[in-house]
C-alpha cells in the first residue's frame, strides 16, 4: 500500500484540478502524491458518500493528509503545498510578491477563469443537472464578453515585454491560473481561445507549452485540446 498521500482529481481539461495538478509540477513535488482522477460523469464517485463526506460540494479537487484530514477549494490546496512542501515559493517569497501574487490570481481567477467555467455550465449540460443546475445561453455569452473584456487588461499588462506576470524569471499561481484560463478557453466547446485574440497571452501560452512541468501535467491526454495530444504519456501495457 502506497505511503504517499492521495489526491482527488479530475482529467487535465478540468480547471481546478488542472491549477493544482500544474503547481505540483512546478514545485516538483507531484511524485510524492497518488492520484485518483474521477471521470466527473453525473454518476460518478465525487458525487458518492465517501467523498461528499470530505468535499460535501462533491468538487474536485481534494487532498487527503496523513493525519487523516483534508483540504479542497484549489487555493487552500496549493497555499498548504507552498508552505508545507521545499522549493521554490511558487506563491511568492516576500511579503510584497505574496501580495502582487493573489492579487493578480485573484482578477484572473474571478474575471477571466471563473467567467469561462460559468460560460460553460449554462451553456452545456455534459456533466448533469448537479452541475449544470440552469441553461442559460444568454448568461452564457454575457459571460463571454466579460472574460475577454477581462483578458485584455491582463494582456494589456503583460505588454511592457514581461516573461510573466510578476516580471521575474519563473511563473507563479497567477501564471499557473491565467494558462489554465487559456486552455479552457480554447476547448472546443468553448470557443472562446485566449491565445488567437491577444498577442501577449499567445507568447505566455507557448512560453508555459516549452516547460518540463506543464508537459508533464498535460501527459494524461485528457486536455481535449488536439495542439496538445502530442504530450500524451504511451499507455501502461
Amino acid at each position: 500500500m502506497s505511503d504517499k498521500l492521495r489526491l482527488l482529481t479530475s482529467p487535465s481539461a478540468f480547471p481546478n484540478p488542472q491549477r493544482v495538478r500544474l503547481f505540483m509540477h512546478e514545485k516538483g513535488i507531484a511524485d510524492a502524491f497518488d492520484e485518483t482522477v474521477y471521470d466527473m460523469s453525473p454518476g460518478g464517485d465525487q458525487r458518492k458518500w465517501p467523498h461528499l463526506k470530505m468535499n460535501p460540494w462533491g468538487e474536485t479537487p481534494t487532498l487527503l493528509l496523513a493525519d487523516g484530514g483534508y483540504l479542497s477549494e484549489t487555493a487552500a490546496i496549493v497555499r498548504y503545498l507552498d508552505q508545507a512542501y521545499p522549493g521554490r515559493k511558487i506563491m511568492g517569497e516576500s511579503a510584497l510578491e505574496q501580495g502582487q501574487d493573489t492579487m493578480w490570481e485573484n482578477r484572473i481567477w474571478i474575471h477571466v477563469l471563473y467567467r469561462i467555467v460559468t460560460m460553460f455550465h449554462v451553456m452545456h449540460q455534459g456533466l448533469g443537472p448537479k452541475l449544470e443546475l440552469t441553461s442559460n445561453p444568454q448568461w452564457g455569452e454575457h459571460c463571454r464578453k466579460e472574460a475577454l473584456a477581462h483578458a485584455a487588461l491582463v494582456d494589456r499588462h503583460l505588454a511592457d515585454g514581461r516573461p510573466w506576470m510578476l516580471g521575474g524569471d519563473d511563473p507563479t499561481f497567477a501564471d499557473i491560473t491565467l494558462c489554465v484560463a487559456i486552455a479552457f478557453s480554447k476547448f472546443p466547446v468553448n470557443a472562446t481561445p485566449l491565445d488567437e485574440r491577444f498577442e501577449h497571452l499567445d507568447a505566455l501560452w507557448r512560453r508555459w507549452q516549452q516547460r518540463p512541468g506543464f508537459q508533464r501535467a498535460y501527459a494524461d491526454g485528457g486536455s481535449g485540446l488536439d495542439e496538445l495530444a502530442h504530450l500524451a504519456a504511451p499507455a501502461r501495457a
